[in-house]
């Protein structure tokens, strides 16, 4: 499906090309969203950054709800496809626990500890099924994201709905949530190792999202987050890597009250290599050179809509466009699976002087004000030029960062409705391998202060560095 840059258009023909291009996918196409900019949508596109999603139609859409906001999102764990997810991995029960836990409670100290213990064993059993250690609790596929996302949904729920014995405050029950939130993606949980010899990886992932085109729908940035938490992986030159992993969701609000920042900034001093994943095109993987400063407007899974300069920090100071520093030649020149992965620097601007915005393929040109980096205009871009624009902010010039998209995870053909088949699972365990891959020959590239050891690549990441600088001014 070609690219589509609703930036481009304005707010009521944006929202028709949407509509259109999350229409029914050509017969060959299997469900699942084709992401790009964030988790796997873009503003640009329904998923990492590109239009369109690729799929058929799973379970039928219910009519949109009229309201946004949390309910939303959580309304849907009333649907068929959540509950059979939840009571197929064995977390059905995570909810009543949660909910009796606090019914316990005496004291906002007492429910904060509750909230955060509940969603920290969530994320780590969520990990542990993933990787293997203890029991399945049912018979969908052990590498699935799924049942993380729609128990912490079941729980945000119970909390939001609670009436606990003391006086809780709307502000109050807001930073339980947020407390819950955090535990339960893995934020809180990021430690890597002291000392020498082991290079430490930070990377990203995300939630499913664009559920009302497809409820089934997972994202093999989260799946793979979940296998590789906690791992050491043999890096491309014979060392090892320790991988530290969190989950973000995929809500416009999460990002602008500065979420990202807040999880990243405590280590990217510390780490030798940032990689921010979520889901992209069919059938290839992406290193996205650059990402702008731009909100497309595509909705969330909150069915929130937000257009327009990305909102941070700082503003007066915030460059258009920041570059990727991750060794993408050595990393397009490996053989790390079987999908290619490609160096794009295609980029979405309005040019120095005004006008509409054009497509380039070499990135920016210089003075010109973005409307979608190469992962589009939607949440995955942002956290690429969020990580990214945090690292800049921080000094730390030598630190491979950057986004990769992984391929569109798709259901086989005619599966209309099951929530799990054998090609998905394919799909998923190779995306998942090859990301491990990936990391092994970024890794491989750095050296023990994180500065980018192919010379090759640092004469690339400068050269394009400075180039979106000078864009950017």
């Amino acid at each position: 499906m070609p690219r589509i840059r609703t930036a481009a258009l304005g707010p009521a023909l944006a929202a028709l090309v949407a509509s259109l291009a999350l229409g029914a996918p050509p017969a060959s196409a299997a469900p699942g969203a084709a992401a790009g900019a964030a988790p796997g949508a873009t503003a640009s596109g329904a998923a990492a950054g590109w239009a369109g999603a690729e799929g058929g139609a799973g379970e039928p859409a219910a009519e949109g709800p009229a309201t946004e906001g949390p309910a939303v999102e959580e309304a849907r764990l009333d649907r068929d496809v959540p509950r059979e997810i939840l009571r197929r991995s064995g977390f059905a029960g995570e909810a009543p626990r949660f909910a009796g836990a606090l019914r316990g409670t005496g004291s906002y100290a007492a429910a904060e500890r509750v909230a955060v213990r509940h969603g920290a064993a969530l994320w780590r059993r969520a990990v542990d099924r993933v990787q293997g250690r203890g029991p399945a609790g049912g018979d969908l596929a052990r590498d699935d994201d799924r049942p993380l996302y729609w128990a912490r949904l079941a729980l945000t729920r119970e909390l939001r709905a609670w009436q606990p014995r003391f006086r809780l405050t709307e502000e109050a029950r807001a930073r339980l949530l947020d407390r819950l939130e955090s535990a339960s993606r893995g934020q809180d949980a990021i430690r890597f190792p002291h000392g020498r010899g082991v290079r430490r990886v930070l990377l990203t992932g995300f939630d499913p999202f664009t559920l009302d085109r497809d409820i089934r729908i997972g994202n093999p940035s989260g799946a793979a987050a979940l296998a590789l938490d906690g791992t050491l992986v043999r890096t491309a030159d014979g060392g090892w890597a320790r991988v530290e992993t969190a989950v973000f969701p995929v809500r416009w609000r999460d990002f602008a009250d500065g979420t990202v920042e807040r999880v990243l900034r405590p280590h990217l001093a510390r780490v030798d290599l940032l990689t921010t994943v979520s889901q992209g095109r069919v059938g290839r993987f992406d290193l996205e050179r650059f990402n702008g400063a731009w909100r497309g407007g595509f909705p969330d899974n909150e069915n929130v809509s937000s257009t327009g300069p990305v909102p941070v920090a700082d503003p007066g100071s915030t460059p258009q466009w920041t570059v990727t520093s991750l060794p993408y030649g050595a990393i397009t020149a490996a053989a790390t699976g079987p999908f290619p992965v490609y160096d794009n620097t295609q980029v979405t601007e309005v040019p120095v002087g005004g006008g509409a915005p054009v497509v380039r393929a070499d990135g920016p040109s210089p003075g010109s004000h973005s409307r979608a980096g190469g992962g589009g205009d939607y949440l995955s871009n942002e956290i690429a030029y969020r990580a990214t624009l945090l690292r800049d902010r921080l000094g730390l010039a030598g630190l491979p960062g950057g986004h990769l998209h992984t391929p569109v995870l798709r259901f086989g053909a005619g599966n209309t409705d099951e929530v799990e088949d054998p090609e998905l699972v394919r799909n998923r365990e190779a995306i998942t391998a090859q990301v491990r891959a990936v990391v092994a020959v970024a890794a491989g590239a750095t050296g023990k202060a994180g500065k980018v050891r192919e010379a090759g690549a640092a004469g690339e990441a400068t050269e394009a560095r400075e180039a979106a600088g000078a864009a950017g001014r």
